[in-house]
């Protein structure tokens, strides 16, 4: 496989950014929540997981997310999606890590579901598109992971087949979508191991500085 993957699809949060779950309850503890009702409200209640799919597919406007997720949380709705997620970092090991793939001739993308671009932009200060070969954000094609037309254009526009590529996801259910278009997966769930797996798979050393 070493010769033959020539493409390194990334996920943007969970992946170049520090985990998602560990904001989240932080965030619930600022503002006197009960663990697990971020989790509770807007990815396992039937509404709240439809009004956030329509956010990735942008649908609805990352405001009217917050209006409705402020409600369904007792919370202040203004700014909460950065409130949510304000304790997110960049997680140095992979965002390394693709640089030194890019370096190494791979072409690197990023395909994320988004959370809204305005008022609070997740992706600020990554630099996507200077450092990434190909950006792909849900909302801007009216689609969200697991579609997979939405990995079918991220193929198209790095000009290469699914089986030349690797897609690293921190949910696995996305890795699983993309296993079945032919896409080698990776599971992210601890960033060291991740890149010493990518490192094996593309036949290059990713941790290297």
């Amino acid at each position: 496989m070493s010769n033959r993957c020539t493409g390194l699809i990334l996920d943007f949060g969970g992946v170049l950014t520090t985990p998602l779950l560990p904001a989240v309850l932080a965030f619930e503890q600022r503002e006197g929540l009960p663990q697990g009702a971020c989790l509770r409200a807007l990815y396992r209640d039937d509404e709240g997981v439809r009004i956030t799919s329509d956010l990735e597919r942008g649908a609805v406007s990352q405001t009217e997310w917050n209006a409705f997720a402020g409600k369904m949380l007792g919370v202040d709705p203004d700014g909460l999606m950065g409130r949510i997620f304000g304790d997110l970092r960049p997680e140095p090991l992979l965002i390394n890590a693709a640089a030194a793939a890019r370096r190494a001739g791979i072409k690197v993308a990023i395909l994320s579901n988004s959370v809204g671009l305005a008022p609070w932009d997740l992706y600020e200060g990554y630099e996507l598109e200077r450092l990434y070969d190909v950006v792909v954000i849900s909302e801007q094609h009216l689609m969200r992971k697991p579609d997979p037309s939405l990995f079918e254009i991220t193929l198209k526009l790095m000009d290469l087949p699914a089986e030349q590529c690797i897609f690293v996801d921190d949910t696995e259910a996305y890795v699983q979508a993309a296993e079945q278009l032919g896409l080698a997966g990776v599971h992210n769930q601890d960033p060291k191991q991740t890149v010493a797996t990518l490192s094996e798979l593309l036949g290059v050393d990713l941790a290297g500085s």
